[in-house]
């Protein structure tokens, strides 16, 4: 019998944990971080080209048949987290989850064959097109006759993919499509963002052929359950980040002759800081444990991961944000960089009103 329990890592996972944070700690500090930001296509290649060469991290969930690991989102949720700690601009969550997962959903051997062992070696890199300029609820581009036509808005990674898997509403269905991404008719527009650290970018299809792969139905709840708990992964490691720079601040800041986190009140706010992080963490494996072993309620637990870990991050940003004081809301210190990144990714994906939606359904309120 099993001793594994949601969010407790195997030997397995803990040394890819080990690996990852070893490998971030060297390479993903503030300084790295910022400077990828400002890059032309706002990500860090280098990071991403170690990540998969000595890692291997885009490759976990690709079966072995394709040149994968063969390995679980579950691994692929603890190398979210450590990215997340470090808010590492690399296109692990666009291209490592969602497109890899996209294919693997369809279920097509030959499609599959044909681009996963190029995004498993991160030779390439694959976006998956869906929203509409009003998010993720309906997709943004039409399908008739193998052409696409319309607009795919908030594409992660979508100015740096060389791959584009889109999904377009067909008769009435929505199937998915696989597209060059330099084709002609193709137009790639790279998004402001609030968060310097999640590339977003607006991609318009005019008259562009493109290989249909067979699409089962329900493919988008699939997909919407997997971007979900791969966020919150993200989120956790964020959060736990926000935390701990918070404690060390509070450790060497003096005020009235002591430190500030001798006081009282401040304790307080940070044990409830550490209270949230624990509990999204929990909600997060869980979730991620329910999408891997396809039990019954695994969507409902992607919603309620997506909901408390966004308002979990978003309350521990903010108060990482006052209890640093007037430095906090500095371009300068990494607090202002938690802060935005945790009110992007609470919109990331459709609002949280969508998943509570959801949720007040399925208990039949």
């Amino acid at each position: 019998m099993s001793l594994y329990s949601p969010g407790i890592d195997t030997e397995e996972q803990a040394a890819l944990r080990d690996s990852v944070a070893s490998l971030l700690n060297r390479k993903a500090d503030s300084t790295a971080v910022r400077a990828a930001t400002r890059a032309p296509e706002r990500y860090d290649h280098a990071l991403w080209s170690t990540l998969c060469e000595q890692i291997g991290v885009a490759a976990l969930i690709i079966p072995e048949q394709f040149d994968g690991v063969g390995a679980s989102l579950t691994e692929a949720h603890v190398v979210l987290e450590e990215l997340g700690r470090h808010l590492a601009p690399v296109p692990m969550l666009g291209s490592a989850v969602l497109a890899t997962s996209a294919l693997l959903l369809t279920g097509d051997d030959e499609a599959c064959a044909a681009t996963l062992p190029t995004l498993a070696s991160g030779e390439k890199i694959a976006a998956l097109c869906w929203a509409n300029a009003a998010g993720w609820r309906e997709t943004g581009v039409l399908a008739g006759g193998g052409i696409l036509s319309g607009t795919a808005h908030y594409v992660l990674d979508g100015e740096s993919a060389d791959i584009l898997l889109v999904l377009a509403k067909s008769g009435g269905l929505v199937t998915l499509h696989q597209v060059d991404a330099n084709a002609d008719g193709v137009t790639r527009v790279a998004n402001p963002t609030m968060d310097p650290t999640r590339p977003l970018a607006t991609i318009t299809f005019d008259d562009v052929d493109a290989v249909t792969i067979p699409t089962p139905s329900g493919i988008e709840d699939s997909l919407r359950a997997i971007a979900f708990v791969a966020l919150s992964a993200e989120q956790v490691g964020a959060a736990r980040a926000a935390l701990d720079l918070t404690v060390e601040y509070t450790k060497s800041r003096k005020q009235f002759g002591r430190v500030i986190g001798s006081f009282q009140a401040l304790k307080h706010r940070m044990a409830d800081m550490y209270a949230l992080t624990e509990t999204a963490h929990s909600i997060s494996y869980a979730a991620v444990d329910a999408l891997v072993t396809k039990a019954p309620d695994a969507l409902e637990l992607a919603d309620s991961a997506r909901v408390y870990c966004s308002e979990a991050f978003s309350h521990i940003a903010g108060e990482t944000i006052q209890l640093h004081g007037g430095i906090g809301i500095t371009w300068e210190h990494d607090a202002q960089l938690f802060f935005k990144h945790a009110h992007g990714s609470a919109q990331l994906f459709g609002q949280p009103r969508y998943s509570l939606e959801r949720l007040a359904r399925a208990a039949g309120l």
